[in-house]
């Protein structure tokens, strides 16, 4: 199965085992559709957690606002909470990953413009005018 989307937070490694580690993240998923007989454009976002479990070094590179594509497959997580109610959650455990896009450097949209000009010493003017 392939997935796309853009990383909504910094990728967590987690240590499970003395040798395994898992890379921890979530994807964001935009969409839009109009509904029958409508002129509006509805836009919806799904939120998917996801897990790579190939190496812990990936984790660098997954960066809040990358673009990803994902390969892999979903599973199923079904647990009772402490009062006993079932519940469940998806997990897209990724075998592969590609990077789409990078974010844009918080110092190149942020910063401030920088003069180039030399500064020039305040020294007294000699000219006679």
């Amino acid at each position: 199965m392939e997935i796309s989307g853009r990383i909504t937070k910094d990728a967590v490694t987690a240590k499970v085992s003395n040798d395994r580690e898992v890379i921890n993240f979530s994807i964001a998923i935009n969409d839009s559709y109009r509904p029958k007989g409508s002129a509006e454009l509805k836009k919806i976002v799904t939120y998917i957690d996801c897990s790579y479990w190939m190496g812990s070094k990936m984790a660098q590179w997954l960066k809040k606002g990358t673009m990803v594509e994902l390969f892999g497959r979903i599973g199923l997580n079904v647990y009772n909470n402490a009062e006993g109610k079932a519940l469940g959650s998806l997990t897209f455990h990724t075998s592969n990953i590609k990077i789409l896009v990078f974010p844009k450097a918080e110092s190149d949209s942020n910063a401030p413009a920088v003069s180039k000009k030399k500064k020039v010493k305040n020294e007294p003017d000699d000219l006679p005018f």
